[in-house]
């Protein structure tokens, strides 16, 4: 029988470190609520009133905003201290707002009530996210007059940005391919929906922005992806002869229970091999001995990966941040072979192979074997050097001022 105070410690962790967005999306794979129907993560007033068919009015005839600058709303779910995506969409924050445009930052969410002070104290709190000078407010329904642009950053917020009056120029945020992130059926099809709302598209990598516009006829423009040197760097003192595994158990796309056997392997092969689990707490007993690492700031990842060899880094939707990481500090990723890994990272350290256990832990094994495995570590972190940030503001910039014009 399941421990209902277990559950809950489990909830407050998750609330904690991911967000509401994701604790509700892993209750609703287990609850159903008191009228029998599934909890969405968007309002249903708002999902009821976004018909596609019928273009928003600002997407068919977009209004002259001026010549800039401009002011932009961001519809985002309240942030836990370790959510990525917040973590990403805040540098872009912070990039408008360098560039002279004013933001806003709306928060939105069908869990009530949405506390803003909390928002704020994660924000502060957190040193992986960017500190800026908008607004934080909640989600009333309506924007501003003097709202020139409004951005989308995950599928439920898309909804609410239909269903507003305003004439604001319309934008999507999009880190993944959502529809994958739930089996068939309302979610997933809602989600796809959003792809068709003639939103302008503005996506981390290539790999969406290719699969939205080919699959959805959706405009969009790609930026790079980059790691923040001040986090992820190269320590040549560092032993480099560990192996780590982004491990997320909750998350399908991630390929949790594949890494699994892929270690198994490597730890029968290789045995006293230090393996790090990354991510998400893990806890149940495996066949090899391994240590979690949950809840850790980006200074210590850092650390951790310069211990390491290499990262096993699963992606079946859009690619993780974290193979160029490892690659600044030294680390070489193995991962799955297929285009939505290399369309966004195209690096020769990267090593792809096939989703194969065997294939994995083979890759896996040739790098810890390695006799030059040193001097290639120094290589992988030089040659990732210049992929900062930096490069995806301005190309986040330019596609936004592109777009407004």
């Amino acid at each position: 029988m399941l421990d209902p105070m277990n559950l809950v410690g489990k909830a407050l962790r998750v609330l904690r470190e991911q967000g509401p967005r994701e604790m509700l999306r892993r209750a609703r794979s287990r609850l159903i609520g008191e009228d029998g129907r599934d909890v969405l993560l968007a309002r249903p007033e708002d999902v009821e009133a976004a018909d596609w068919r019928t273009p928003h009015a600002a997407v068919a005839t977009p209004s002259d905003r001026g010549p800039g600058p401009w002011t932009a709303a961001w519809i985002m779910s309240p942030p836990g201290v370790n959510s990525g995506g917040h973590q990403t969409a805040l540098r872009m924050v912070k990039a408008l707002e360098d560039a002279g445009h004013v933001c806003r930052i709306y928060l939105y969410s069908n869990e009530q009530p949405i506390s803003v002070a909390e928002s704020r104290r994660v924000m502060a709190a957190s040193k992986s996210f960017e500190h800026v000078a908008a607004e934080l407010l909640p989600w009333t329904g309506e924007l501003p007059a003097d709202t020139d642009a409004v951005f989308s950053t995950g599928w439920e917020t898309a909804y609410p940005s239909f269903r507003s009056a305003s004439l604001a120029r319309r934008f999507y945020f999009v880190q993944d391919f959502e529809p994958w992130f739930a089996p068939a059926g309302s979610e997933s099809t809602l989600a796809e929906s959003t792809y068709r709302f003639g939103f302008h598209g503005i996506t981390a990598g290539r790999w969406l922005s290719t699969k939205l516009h080919d699959e959805y006829g959706m405009s969009a423009d790609p930026f790079d992806f980059g790691a923040d040197p001040g986090h992820y760097s190269y320590d040549p003192a560092g032993t480099h002869d560990e192996i780590m595994f982004y491990a997320r158990p909750a998350t399908q796309r991630r390929g949790f229970e594949l890494g699994l056997l892929v270690l198994d392997i490597v730890a029968r092969e290789r045995p006293g091999t230090v393996i790090n689990l990354v991510g998400t707490r893990v806890h149940r007993k495996l066949p090899f001995p391994y240590r979690s690492v949950h809840g850790v700031g980006a200074d210590e990842l850092g650390e951790i990966f310069n211990r390491c060899a290499a990262g096993l880094v699963l992606s079946f939707s859009n690619m993780s941040l974290m193979p160029l990481e490892l690659l600044a500090a030294g680390a070489i990723p193995v991962v799955n072979d297929a285009p939505n890994n290399r369309l966004v990272v195209d690096n020769p350290h990267v090593v792809y192979a096939p989703p194969l256990p065997r294939a994995l832990a083979d890759a896996l094994i040739a790098v810890l074997d390695d006799p030059e495995r040193d001097r290639k570590a120094a290589v992988a972190a030089a040659s990732v050097a210049v992929r900062d940030w930096g490069v995806a503001r301005t190309q986040f910039l330019a596609a936004f001022e592109r777009a407004m014009r």
